[in-house]
């Protein structure tokens, strides 16, 4: 039988989360157990520091609850239920795949290749929370901007999303089989997407934080590329003459997608690396007319 929880200081709040985290192996219980004071105590890290008084008992439950979900596997981002992306939050949680620094490469990339059109047309295809679709339209006043997104449940963050940071981004509920005759041959200036790219066989190897992901956001295919060569075959026609992809790719995966874009006549091919040198970003340009 677990022994209530009595209220605390601050202080003795952030070491009991702490040291729970730590015991279990939590890879990072410092910066997990200040995320997890802030969303309890509604402050920021600065605030938090300063803070010296009592926590009611049912606060310093939840907190403690918190941890415990955390020790479970269970990823920070869904105990919290939002995350930070270029500095705009996004609600996320089970069901939807989580925010990563990774995808900055990609939206960096893609904001450089529209930054000389006046009206770019973008789609982003599985677009999950909408971080990538809501940056692009943020950042770019001036562009219509598509995400496209299968799965029911990320689809609702997505909506949800779009509306907690006023974006004007057009949701769309489809399969990208089944919405590509939707947009017109030679309509789009960028087609930009992270898609699922970990082998199938690869699944069940990942992290325990990543199992609580949904599968659909992470299986590839039997060999990782399934959703390029689809968005390469189907999408490519949509591209104007001059217009450009955007993909986050997994590690190791530059060289054969950089072939499947070359053979699907794109040029200007080229790899961006993250901040731990591994080529995250591919970008290409179509410079043939239809």
């Amino acid at each position: 039988m677990t022994a209530p929880i009595s209220s605390m200081i601050v202080p003795a709040l952030d070491n009991a989360v702490k040291s729970l985290l730590m015991r279990a192996g939590v890879e990072n219980p410092d910066g997990d157990a200040r995320e997890i004071l802030c969303a309890v105590l509604e402050c920021d890290r600065t605030q938090l520091i300063l803070r010296e008084e009592d926590v009611p008992e049912q606060l310093c439950e939840k907190a403690i609850a918190m941890a415990r979900r955390r020790v479970s596997g269970e990823p920070i981002q869904y105990i919290l239920g939002s995350w930070s992306f270029m500095g705009r939050d996004y609600t996320v949680g089970e069901g939807v795949l989580i925010p990563r620094d990774d995808t900055e490469v990609v939206v960096t990339e893609a904001l450089k290749l529209c930054e000389s059109i006046p009206h770019p047309v973008i789609v982003d295809l599985c677009a999950g929370s909408g971080i990538i679709a809501i940056t692009l339209a943020k950042e770019l006043p001036s562009a219509t901007v598509y995400a496209v997104e299968k799965s029911d449940i990320a689809f609702s963050y997505l909506t949800e999303n779009i509306a907690l940071n006023q974006a004007k981004v057009n949701a769309i509920h489809a399969d990208l089989q089944n919405c590509v005759n939707d947009f017109e041959d030679g309509s789009l200036d960028m087609i930009v997407s992270n898609p699922p790219y970990i082998r199938s066989s690869e699944i069940a190897e990942l992290q325990q934080e990543v199992q609580y992901e949904p599968r659909l956001a992470l299986d590839g295919g039997e060999d990782g590329y399934d959703f390029y060569k689809m968005m390469i075959s189907l999408w490519t026609p949509k591209l104007k003459k001059g217009g450009a992809i955007a993909f986050e790719i997994g590690e190791g995966q530059f060289d054969t997608i950089a072939d499947m874009l070359k053979t699907a006549g794109y040029t200007a091919v080229s790899g961006t690396p993250d901040i731990q040198n591994i080529t995250r970003a591919i970008t290409a340009k179509k410079e043939h007319a239809l």
